[in-house]
């Protein structure tokens, strides 16, 4: 990357900030960032290799945005940044709840077969358009390391167990009629992410 590339790259990042920061004010106080900005800053950041901005960023995203889960791709970011600063149980964490918010982007990632996108219930991304979208492999040589390190992570009992309970939990609600028992799943399914936290 040119210096005048990474000045690009760092001018859009202080950019979306100031814009965020001009939503906050504009709302008295608090974000409503109705087009989506604070998606942005993340795959910025790993362009540049800045994990540590990225890391400071994501503090700020989860301080400023509690509630919001945020998306496949942004969590995937996330666990990256988390892996590259050597959190690794926190990547732990986020590579879960990566797996919970899309079955299939983790395999994408890696290069793995995916047989049958049908059990991707609740999932916020369409698989497809992920395949299409998917900005991250592991044959880029910057991401060499968390490549390996996130392969041999989804072969741990700890993954193992948490991937099949939740594609149980999916593919018992892709046919359960609303009533008791599909409350039920649905509640388990969230305890399932709750437990994460």
């Amino acid at each position: 990357m040119t210096p005048k590339q990474i000045e690009r790259i760092k001018n859009k990042i202080g950019k979306i900030k100031r814009e965020l920061a001009a939503d906050k004010k504009h709302w008295g106080g608090f974000y409503h960032d109705g087009r989506g900005l604070r998606y942005l800053p993340p795959e910025l950041y790993l362009k540049l290799n800045d994990y540590s901005g990225a890391l400071r960023y994501f503090n700020w995203f989860d301080k400023n945005f509690p509630e919001d889960s945020g998306f496949p791709i942004f969590l995937f970011e996330w666990t990256i940044t988390l892996f590259k600063k050597k959190k690794i149980h926190l990547a732990e964490k986020k590579a879960l709840e990566t797996f919970y918010s899309n079955n299939y982007l983790i395999d994408i990632f890696l290069g793995n077969d995916i047989l049958d996108f049908s059990k991707s219930e609740n999932s916020n991304w369409e698989c497809s358009s992920l395949v299409e979208n998917l900005k991250y492999s592991k044959s880029q040589e910057e991401l060499n390391d968390f490549a390996k390190w996130i392969e041999n992570f989804t072969k741990t009992e700890t993954f193992y167990s948490f991937a099949n309970t939740l594609i149980k939990i999916q593919s018992k609600l892709i046919t359960e009629p609303v009533g008791k028992k599909r409350s039920e799943l649905i509640n388990k399914k969230y305890k399932l992410l709750e437990n994460l936290k």
